[in-house]
């Protein structure tokens, strides 16, 4: 891996295309756990139970933002080290992030299976909600140990070169989920507990695949030796990895003040405040399709954006950023026109409601989404500041959509417009998100050019 090494030396544009890939069908495999889980529960359960999987969702927001510190972060070192060819220190992170993700995956199932009924009253939950979300997470707090493992460490698979395999180990447990959403609900009837153990199953079958993979890695030899926390390397780590992180805690705290506001001010509408959280639970899983799309094109791009900034090939590390922003850009304006022409449809594929229920539905994906050509801006931009290494740019970036503009409008926003203010809220914030990202750019490429035109002096 460290000797003419692809990353490199090979055409940007085909790198893109091998890392961004299999990153991507990985992202949408891995949202396919909680989007099947929807659909199914949807038709079968009904609005109810889309509400439930809904006021349950921030616990997995939580397990990839712990997933992404350890994996981000542990894959941008351990690229850094090869692009500077310290083999020693590439060891020692890889044992450190594969331990972590072990230890933090068992804490988190144990903390959400001891205080899962206040955590959902805290996510939202009405009292109609609450039975349902009670079984659903009850139950899927089993298979977080097994989630966090590998969306954190299919991450270090894929920095080691084989993007591909990371994408199977996804891939096979999406759809294996599919047909075990069908045999529990269909056959068996057992309704959201059917859909829970459907989702477990399937992770823990993704996760034995990504474990495979560690006994035959493709830089170096795993052993025993290597698998130890090393403080001075976690610290490297969490350094690397925390603007990942924290966008995703800010994005759960989001969507805990989203999932009260619609609450409180649903109750105040036409539609009551169940309509409204089951609507969000929907919007937010196809919302995650575009998420998908965008964070998987960011993370396919670190290992080029990590590796040449360690080799100092300043010229293709712009390239790469640049190439990546318009493959951004011609997805968010596929999304855009979908969501824009066929709202009912999308909706619909979510299951069946009353005529307030599709047309809050038709209301909120328009709306809520309005500005999704842009989503792909941000999230790029943070994991190249995370990916080269500028930790206080990444974090300051990674809180600007989520924490700094799109929280203070959810809470300010439907004081003065009602229920519509939450709907509002997303594409400004998104706007405004856009704008601070292509400002930073503008600096950071400038900074480039200093540190090219410094190598000739």
């Amino acid at each position: 891996m460290e000797v003419n090494n692809p990353l490199g030396t090979a055409p940007v544009g085909e790198l893109i295309r091998k890392f961004a890939l299999p990153s991507m069908l990985s992202l949408l495999v891995s949202a396919a756990y909680n989007i099947t889980d929807q659909i199914f529960i949807g038709h079968m359960v009904g609005m109810l139970g889309n509400a439930a999987t809904n006021v349950s969702f921030p616990v997995v927001s939580l397990c990839t933002a712990l997933a992404q510190l350890i994996g981000v972060g542990t894959a941008a070192n351990f690229n850094i080290c090869q692009g500077r060819k310290d083999s020693e220190n590439a060891k020692r992170y890889i044992g450190t992030g594969l331990v972590m993700s072990v230890i933090l995956g068992v804490l988190l199932g144990i903390l959400i299976l001891v205080f899962k009924t206040p955590i959902l009253v805290m996510c939202g939950a009405t009292e109609q909600v609450l039975p349902y979300a009670q079984l659903y997470l009850g139950i899927t707090a089993l298979g977080l140990p097994f989630l966090l493992f590998s969306n954190c460490n299919s991450i270090l698979v894929r920095a080691d070169g084989s993007p591909k395999w990371s994408m199977t180990c996804m891939v096979t447990g999406a759809l294996i989920n599919v047909f075990l959403d069908w045999f529990f609900m269909s056959v068996f009837s057992l309704g959201i507990q059917g859909a829970a153990l459907a989702t477990i199953i399937s992770q823990i079958i993704s996760f034995g695949l990504c474990l495979s993979y560690f006994f035959r890695f493709r830089s170096f030899k795993i052993e025993r030796s290597m698998l130890s926390v090393r403080i001075e390397h976690l610290k490297a780590i969490a350094k690397l990895g925390v603007s990942n992180f924290i966008n995703h805690i800010v994005m759960m705290t989001v969507n805990i003040v989203l999932n009260n506001t619609l609450k409180h001010y649903g109750a105040l509408s036409i539609y009551g405040s169940d309509i409204p959280l089951a609507v969000a639970g929907i919007v937010s899983k196809i919302y995650m399709i575009m998420v998908a799309f965008t964070v998987g094109l960011s993370q396919g791009c670190q290992p080029i954006f990590s590796f040449n900034m360690g080799a100092k090939n300043y010229d293709r590390v712009k390239e790469t950023y640049i190439k990546a922003v318009k493959i951004a850009a011609v997805i968010g304006i596929v999304a855009f026109v979908i969501f824009q022409t066929f709202p009912r449809q999308v909706t619909s594929i979510f299951g069946n409601g009353d005529v307030l229920y599709f047309e809050f539905a038709a209301q909120y994906l328009k709306t809520y989404l309005f500005c999704v050509f842009l989503t792909g801006i941000q999230p790029l931009t943070v994991n190249y500041f995370t990916s080269v290494g500028n930790v206080k740019s990444g974090i300051i970036l990674s809180l600007s959509r989520q924490g700094l503009f799109l929280l203070p409008l959810i809470l300010v926003l439907p004081t003065i417009l009602g229920l519509d203010g939450v709907l509002y809220a997303g594409p400004i914030a998104e706007v405004m998100a856009f704008i601070w990202s292509m400002s930073m750019m503008k600096r950071e490429f400038k900074r480039l050019e200093v540190l090219k035109n410094s190598l000739h002096e």
